[in-house]
């Protein structure tokens, strides 16, 4: 199932807790970050494919309308979380997929997120989008055809970045944000910023990194916490 990559804007943490417990029971939702300002979404958002944003309105220094207003460049689909009803109207005027009311009920969440799904589905389906099971890799004189499946981790080196399948390594002229960019977010997570990974790929996780195919990649703090609630909803419980 293609998940829905999701962040959480809220400047209050029981808000925040309660989202991402919604979102843990969601089996197409992925949460990818939680941020206490839109600032700092926003700083989020410009280096982070991400398909959905829980946005609260009132909060300090910048409000949750005043960064869709100001917002330059595409946005993820958003659905407000807000005490106040009254900002419903300017809401919708920004395109937004729903709004809801605290203290939210699941089922009303629920149906909130599978809007957001369907409404992902049929772009795709009206755009004849069908996800690409491999890329073609401009790597020494020649391009070089690689399945998706068989990549197991991106690394950057500066302006180049590393492809690392089982029986070869690409080094192409290109950012890991661009490669992000090109990889199904259901399938690779950042690890780094130096490092893309193939989940499937993991072997185990000890410490602060991971193990693919013999080789330790490192975790950042910056993005452990993505990548142990990836794991947790396919942990093995009790």
């Amino acid at each position: 199932m293609k998940r829905l990559t999701c962040i959480i804007v809220d400047d209050e943490p029981v808000a925040r807790k309660v989202l991402r417990e919604f979102v843990d029971q969601v089996p197409f939702l992925e949460l990818v970050g939680e941020f206490e300002s839109a600032i700092k979404a926003k700083s989020f958002i410009d280096l982070n494919l991400t398909d959905l944003m829980f946005l609260d309105i009132e909060m300090p220094k910048l409000s949750g309308l005043e960064y869709l207003n100001t917002a330059n460049g595409d946005l993820p689909l958003v659905i407000i979380t807000t005490a106040y009803p009254k900002y419903a109207i300017d809401g919708y005027a920004l395109d937004i997929i729903d709004y809801l009311l605290k203290p939210i009920a699941f089922k009303r969440f629920l149906k909130a997120v599978q809007k957001c799904k369907d409404y992902k589905d049929l772009k795709e389906l009206a755009t004849g989008h069908v996800p690409p099971s491999y890329l073609f890799i401009k790597g020494d004189k020649r391009l070089e055809k690689v399945e998706l499946v068989d990549i197991l981790y991106a690394e950057s080196l500066g302006n180049y970045v590393k492809v690392v399948t089982p029986k070869k390594e690409i080094i192409t002229y290109l950012t890991l944000k661009s490669i992000e960019e090109q990889l199904p977010s259901a399938d690779f997570i950042k690890i780094h910023q130096s490092f893309v990974v193939n989940f499937s790929k993991i072997e185990f996780i000890e410490g602060n990194q991971v193990r693919i195919k013999n080789q330790s990649l490192p975790i950042s703090r910056n993005f452990r916490q993505k990548l142990i609630s990836r794991v947790e909803k396919q942990l093995l419980k009790r």
